[in-house]
């Protein structure tokens, strides 16, 4: 892949690597390995931190409608997505977490690219494309409709709040898409900076796993 942050990141090591011994080369690569890694764990962080503001805001304003059921099963759907993908952001952040004790290297990092890897380009890499309008729709129905102060099936017969949805679905679904898609480029320049470091690790000249 051709990408200046990745040049430039094999730029700085690069220009260490002549001034250091074997140990000292390994400890490098470990520590730009583990900051890598670190950059895809803020990314789960930060998605788990949503994930418990929104079902948190869900279970109140849930609360707070008691009578409204269409507006409650808006939530409890919406909930029920939030907490799965909160599941998958703590599975995530066990699994990617830099626990490499005593291990080889070469061998944690390996599973970690094959890890990612599946993420980013299996089979079900593009689900987010399905998810993110579901999750937008159903999020926003539940803001839009709570801070109306209206029951849901009021808000949807409104023809001014129909059209409102309407054009911010546009502009929030293009918004969504693009915010997503650069995420996801990022992590690929990442894995892919993580794939050169095990190249580096697994070559005969510097196999140091």
């Amino acid at each position: 892949m051709e990408n200046n942050e990745l040049v430039n990141i094999w730029g700085e090591i690069d220009s260490e690597i002549n001034l250091k011994s074997k140990d000292e080369l390994n400890q490098l690569l470990t520590e730009k390995t583990k900051k890598t890694i670190n950059k895809f764990l803020y990314i789960v962080a930060v998605s788990v931190i949503i994930c418990v503001g929104l079902i948190l805001f869900l279970i109140i304003t849930a609360l707070n409608r008691n009578g409204d059921i269409p507006y409650q099963l808006n939530n409890l759907t919406l909930g029920l997505i939030t907490v799965i993908a909160l599941i998958s952001s703590l599975y995530s952040w066990y699994r990617l977490q830099n626990n490499k004790y005593n291990r080889p290297l070469k061998i944690w990092l390996e599973e970690r690219i094959d890890l990612l890897s599946r993420w980013l380009t299996g089979r079900n890499s593009k689900l987010y494309l399905f998810l993110v309008p579901i999750f937008y729709i159903l999020t926003v129905l539940s803001i839009h409709v709570y801070f109306e102060n209206k029951l849901f099936v009021e808000v949807i017969k409104t023809e001014e709040s129909i059209i409102g949805l309407i054009v911010g679905a546009f502009i929030g679904l293009f918004v969504s898409y693009y915010v997503a898609g650069k995420i996801r480029k990022h992590h690929l320049i990442n894995l892919e900076f993580l794939r050169s470091l095990y190249d580096r690790l697994s070559n005969p000249q510097g196999d140091l796993g």
